[in-house]
């Protein structure tokens, strides 16, 4: 099985997609990234809002909060932990991994703190992380201690592949922005657990979004022979992320026809 789907539920153009909120949206996809929960937890009451939105084959991939994986640096950091938790814990049964995107300040020499914070954490949940300092990619000792701490402990490695809005003339203030924001970083495929987090940063080109995709199509089907991976597709401007599943899913469906139909979504052409 493979989970795909888009880095947030709602965006202001969707409503003319058929997508007015997460109930509308989870029509069409069966997980979305929660990049919400990043920058600050939700009342009780949208938790609550957000379970009766879904049902029990959705899942949720929530970031722990800046204040956590920025701030404290996974330090001193139990009692935001425990509230974080503690908010979510009605979507408990929905939550695919809880995941830390780490600043490129945080070093191979982090590396105990990552290990404290992550041997602290309830066993009950799927984990991941996405590191972007430079030595974790560099296939050397720092790198080999990350990939070996994470499979002892069965956490995935997040796989951010910004290649193709690095690869795209900025001809947008949404493109100029994502080239300013994305860390332009190697891809390295490596599966450390059973649910490897592939985020594809698309461009405004589909045409080359559809070609730097491509080893993807082999890459997935290998992982879902043992593990059940998740993609997330995201667009400079997020209004047109459904563009990319609309070019991308003929392609996976030849690969992986377990994906079934695409997304009934209206096309882009006819609404923007």
């Amino acid at each position: 099985m493979i989970y795909i789907g888009l880095p947030q539920w709602s965006h202001l153009a969707w409503p003319r997609l058929g997508i007015s909120g997460l109930e509308d949206y989870a029509r069409f996809f069966n997980c979305v990234e929660g990049n919400t929960t990043l920058y600050a937890l939700p009342k009780a009451d949208i938790v609550a809002r957000w379970r009766s939105q879904t049902d029990d084959n959705f899942r949720f991939c929530f970031k722990f909060p800046a204040t956590i994986s920025h701030q404290a640096s996974l330090r001193s950091c139990g009692d935001l932990v425990a509230e974080f938790f503690d908010r979510l814990e009605p979507l408990a049964p929905r939550i695919g991994q809880y995941w830390l995107q780490l600043p490129a300040t945080f070093s191979p020499r982090d590396l105990p703190a990552l290990w404290a914070f992550f041997d602290a954490l309830p066993a009950a949940f799927t984990y991941g992380v996405e590191v972007r300092h430079p030595l974790f990619f560099a296939k050397g000792e720092e790198e080999q201690a990350l990939n070996r701490g994470l499979r002892d402990r069965g956490i995935n490695r997040a796989i951010l592949d910004s290649r193709p809005v690095h690869g795209a003339p900025a001809r947008s203030e949404a493109m100029i922005e994502a080239q300013n924001k994305k860390p332009k970083l190697p891809v390295h495929a490596v599966a450390t657990a059973r649910n490897p987090l592939v985020r594809f940063i698309g461009s405004d080109d589909m045409a080359q979004n559809r070609a730097l995709f491509a080893p993807w199509l082999t890459k997935l089907p290998q992982w879902v022979e043992s593990a059940t991976p998740y993609l997330f597709l995201h667009t400079p401007d997020i209004a047109h992320a459904p563009e990319l599943v609309d070019t991308l899913w003929p392609d996976l469906l030849q690969v992986l026809p377990e994906v079934g139909a695409a997304p009934a979504i209206p096309r882009q052409e006819t609404l923007f």
